[in-house]
């Protein structure tokens, strides 16, 4: 568990380069095995096919020279000369004549085929008449292990090879070791009444050049041996001088491999089943993979040049998958520490490009948000200050009002009694303990105060009255909100027309919401008038940004009372302006009437 979580903290470029390298390397790699495995086992396989193939046939040369030296034999023993001196005839041949006719018979068979060495045919008495043929006078060739093996194979032809104790001369000086010798006893087929034996040579060159002829890889062979072990050919220099039978299994043909002088070395061998000889390839190990090797030498060289090319094209895949991610930690680092002008600059369509696009998003959306927080407080500071700066040590006033009211209502003026108590009721109210909300009876109240101040100065030309349900009273909204809209509402409206004017202010619950409106028949303002400052009103926000540049122009209160709402309760509220020339002007204020808890506490 904890090597996991070690590789886990491994960098993600390494990461795709070892996925990289494992996807592609190691899947050839396994390739390459299996090719090289594959092709071993299919060239092992043809190596032995061929061979048998072509044991096979040196075998049909072989049991074709055979075949006829076993037709030889019975030619030879049918003959009536030969007959008759073997004694398997009625005419008895004794005379040297005869003898002589014998052997031109014989000739014959030399002649036309060159690969008889010599034939021999040997009476019961021991008496013999050859070609090419003689043995010692002395000699008792019914003795002979050829003569006994004839007899004992009872008439039928038999393969000798090379027989021990032979005892045959040549002519031409054929030894033992250049023939291979066949018999076949002549018997009377009713009685089993032995007559004689005919014995034919054939030159093992004959054998040898059949044999020779085959080549297996550099230093291979094929070698053949009789049914006991004994060697009939074998070539000069062979690998292994005698291969025991106990190494050849009873099947007719099969493979087998053994270790001679340190070298693995194959055999291949074929059993021939007219002559029983055992015709065997044999050849070293190394020189049947040969093939193999060079197949096995361009596997590593094309699995080499594989990593070679893999390795740099997997660091740059990785590469470039991850530098992406890499920036983007990078910029969210940054933007960690505050820099949200960091920007994820690269065009791309794929999931990193996407993530790209998305950090890029949050950074500008968190930015907007700390630049709306910062106008809020600027907006909040900016109010308190105008609050501060419009209520100059409002305790001392107050205080100081107080007083003159005292000494009015004492010398029994109780008009000025009742401005100073208006005015001291407006700084009251304007202070607030600090609060940023007030409740609605307590707006109101504000602008009781300073509606009543200023019908002091206008006496009959201004007159008001204010509405509001009394179950709406103590819902918390932002402070001065209305005085601004109501000054406006006297300086620009009541005082420029002729005669009395009024000013109705109204407030209700509608559905969710808060609705104060501010109504006079004042001049009211051209639509021209009306189109600017509803302009204003919809980027008050902006408007105010800079209040030294807009503090002193016309509705700078309303845009002021605009962005507030705006920065506090969003966009969905606020304030919207109604006027019609010479005939007055509504002001309508849509407030929240469930505040959120945080607004909620700031109100207590």
């Amino acid at each position: 568990m904890k090597r996991w979580t070690q590789i886990n903290n491994f960098p993600i470029r390494y990461k795709l380069i070892s996925h990289f390298l494992l996807i592609s390397i190691l899947p050839i790699i396994c390739l390459g095995l299996f090719i090289s495995w594959t092709v071993e086992r299919v060239m092992e396989e043809q190596v032995t096919d061929n061979t048998l193939q072509l044991i096979d046939k040196v075998n049909e040369s072989f049991e074709f020279y055979i075949s006829n030296l076993q037709s030889y034999s019975y030619m030879i023993a049918n003959n009536e000369d030969v007959a008759g001196f073997i004694g398997s005839s009625d005419r008895p041949v004794d005379s040297a004549d005869a003898r002589y006719d014998i052997q031109r018979f014989l000739r014959t068979f030399t002649t036309v085929s060159p690969e008889v060495a010599g034939i021999m045919v040997v009476n019961s008495a021991g008496e013999y008449v050859s070609n090419e043929l003689y043995a010692p006078s002395i000699m008792d060739l019914t003795k002979t292990s050829w003569y006994t093996a004839a007899v004992e194979n009872n008439g039928i032809f038999k393969v000798i090879g090379r027989p021990d104790g032979r005892r045959l001369h040549s002519i031409v000086d054929y030894t033992n070791d250049d023939v291979v010798t066949v018999v076949r006893a002549v018997v009377d087929p009713f009685t089993d009444e032995l007559y004689g034996v005919v014995l034919i040579d054939l030159k093992l060159r004959v054998i040898a050049e059949e044999v020779q002829d085959v080549t297996l890889g550099k230093s291979g062979y094929l070698m053949v041996m009789d049914d006991n072990g004994q060697n009939i050919f074998q070539p000069n220099q062979p690998i292994v001088s005698d291969v025991p039978l106990d190494w050849i299994e009873e099947s007719q043909s099969g493979d087998f491999s053994k270790m001679v002088d340190g070298e693995k070395t194959q055999f291949i061998y074929q059993r021939s089943p007219f002559v029983n000889w055992i015709t065997m390839a044999v050849f070293p190990a190394e020189e049947t993979v040969f093939g193999l090797k060079e197949i096995n030498f361009y596997l590593v060289a094309f699995i080499f040049i594989i990593m070679l090319f893999g390795i740099p094209v997997s660091y740059f895949l990785s590469y470039s998958i991850s530098k992406p991610i890499v920036q983007l930690v990078s910029f969210m680092r940054k933007a960690e520490h505050g820099d949200f002008k960091v920007r994820y600059q690269e065009k791309r369509e794929d999931e990193i490009g996407l993530l790209g696009k998305s950090f890029n998003t949050m950074v500008m959306k968190i930015n907007q948000l700390m630049h709306l927080t910062e106008r809020q407080e600027r907006q909040k500071r900016d109010a308190e200050f105008r609050s501060l700066q419009a209520n100059i040590n409002p305790h001392f006033l107050y205080n100081t009002l107080d007083t003159i009211q005292w000494m009015a209502r004492k010398q029994k003026a109780n008009d000025v009694a009742e401005v100073v108590a208006s005015l001291a009721k407006l700084f009251r109210i304007g202070l607030s303990k600090g609060r940023d909300y007030i409740s609605l009876y307590e707006e109101l109240d504000h602008i009781d105060s300073y509606l009543k101040i200023q019908k002091t100065r206008y006496r009959d030309k201004l007159h008001y009255h204010i509405d509001v349900d009394e179950s709406i009273k103590l819902v918390p909204v932002l402070k001065f909100i209305l005085q601004p809209i109501v000054e406006n509402a006297i300086y620009h409206g009541i005082k420029e027309r002729r005669g009395a004017g009024h000013i109705e202010i109204l407030a209700k619950q509608r559905e969710d919401f808060l609705w104060i409106q501010i109504k006079d028949d004042g001049k009211g303002m051209s639509q021209v008038q009306l189109n600017d400052m509803r302009a204003a009103l919809i980027a008050a926000v902006d408007r105010t940004e800079n209040p030294e540049e807009t503090r002193n122009k016309k509705g700078y209160g309303i845009l002021n009372v605009q962005a507030r709402i705006h920065l506090t309760h969003g966009g969905r509220f606020g304030v919207e302006m109604d006027s019609e020339e010479n005939s007055g002007t509504t002001v309508t204020i849509l407030l929240p009437i469930n505040l959120p808890p945080d607004e909620e506490d700031n109100h207590e």
